[in-house]
């Protein structure tokens, strides 16, 4: 049976089974197996959450390695320091005798070093007649030149891992940017879609209460944060297609109206409702210019005469979906729109439906029911009802209500903005001219 040497802890202190797993361990070193002292203890501060110790254990662990002569740990050179607590002290940046005993504890704990006591607890060492130190008694290193191997390899992983934890912050701040960036594009645009559920849902997941996440949290978070970024540039990517499909027929639908000479009405908007018109009859519509360059007469009679041309070019199309007033007739009904555009100017339809998106949101118009009437109208008409609603709020309990009412007749072919607009610039000339 092979004879293995064990040591006990001086004094008051107790023998645990895991310092005789250390000694059984520093016992097993291979022969010939050096480490230079200093890349170990490099890779041990590396490794140090994974070991259990403290920063100030280390600094108590770097001074014991001052006391080893060499720079190469050996077991043929023996592996023993054995400074007084005075000189250790000093070396430890002066750290206090209490505070010293309590870190030598935890590196022990922590199988870096092991104890060998003397018979009194004192440490020192026997010299033979040659000078040769023949035993000695404090401290051994044993056990950093045995666990080498496995120290270095946890240092290594964590190393990779904090690497990791830096590239997945990186990419959850881009995928963070991104999604942020889209979303405010997207609404600036005016496109389709729940933006507002969207925005909610993104603010959820930047507001998570972890303030020191670890890897397995942060890479959950891109992985949540990808799938949210890949799901708008979905909606983009469909909306874009969208307005290619409607580029084209739009074009087809000018191809064949301007190949039809008997066509006078083609760019007027279909008044199509015998309620609206007899609102319109009503109205006194002033000088307003139209698409075609005509204007509608101040007369009772010539807005009527308008009006009844409109019904008839109507019914002689079959109805069809709406069509878009000029932008200025639209402003001019509606000034109070441009100060929700970017710059608080509407200089294209692209500002008009940006500013509404806005005003949607204030007026506690849902997104489903302003994508409906988009659907229904048109973007441009819908932008155009919002402005118009905007503009007759204090006479309206519920906009979203209303909005949808209008989107419902709109599909059953009962509503046309005409008549609306035309309500709206006659009030605002009345006002305008008051003022003068």
């Amino acid at each position: 049976m092979e004879n293995v040497h064990v040591t006990t802890p001086f004094g008051r202190r107790a023998m645990s089974l895991g310092m005789l797993a250390s000694q059984q361990m520093a016992e097993n070193i291979e022969p010939g197996t050096a480490k230079n002292k200093w890349k170990l203890f490099r890779a041990i501060c590396e490794a140090r959450p994974s070991l259990g110790v403290t920063d100030r254990a280390l600094t108590v662990l770097d001074a014991l390695l001052t006391f080893y002569p060499d720079d190469e740990l050996s077991k043929e050179r023996g592996l023993i320091v054995f400074p007084s607590n005075a000189q250790l002290s000093i070396r430890a940046r002066g750290m206090t005798a209490a505070t010293l005993r309590r870190h030598l504890a935890g590196l022990v704990d922590a199988g870096l070093i092991l104890r060998k006591d003397s018979a009194n607890g004192k440490r020192y060492a026997r010299r033979g007649r040659a000078g040769d130190i023949e035993e000695a008694f404090g401290f051994s290193l044993a056990p950093l030149l045995a666990r080498a191997a496995e120290i270095e390899a946890l240092a290594a992983q964590l190393v990779a891992d904090r690497e990791q934890l830096r590239i997945t912050k990186q990419h959850l701040t881009i995928c963070r940017r991104d999604i942020a960036k889209l979303i405010a594009a997207a609404i600036d645009e005016g496109v389709r879609g729940e933006w507002e559920r969207i925005t909610l849902l993104f603010r959820s997941m930047t507001a998570r209460p972890s303030r020191t996440p670890g890897l397995d949290e942060l890479e959950s978070s891109l992985e949540d944060m990808e799938m949210l970024r890949e799901e708008i540039v979905n909606l983009l990517d469909a909306n874009k297609k969208t307005q290619k499909i409607d580029s084209n027929e739009s074009q087809i639908e000018r191809h064949i109206q301007n190949s039809n000479p008997k066509s006078h009405y083609e760019f007027e908007p279909s008044l199509e409702t015998k309620q609206e018109a007899n609102s319109a009859d009503h109205i006194g519509w002033k000088d307003v210019p139209m698409a075609d360059g005509r204007s509608i007469s101040n007369s009772a009679d010539d807005g009527k005469e308008v009006w009844r041309e409109g019904r008839k070019a109507s019914a002689s199309t079959g109805g069809g979906p709406l069509k878009s007033f000029p932008l200025g007739l639209v402003l001019q009904a509606c000034p109070d729109i441009a100060d929700y555009a970017p710059g608080g100017q509407v200089a294209n339809w692209r500002d008009l439906m940006g500013a509404a998106v806005v005003v949607r949101s204030m007026l506690g118009v849902s997104p489903s029911a302003y994508e409906a009437a988009c659907l229904a109208m048109g973007p441009e008409n819908a932008a155009t009802v919002i402005a118009c609603i905007l503009k007759r709020v204090g006479h309206i309990n519920s906009a979203g209500g209303y909005l949808r009412d209008l989107t419902r007749r709109t599909e059953a072919g009962e509503f046309a903005i005409g008549p609306m607009l035309m309500s709206l610039v006659r009030a605002n000339s009345g006002v305008n001219g008051k003022a003068g």
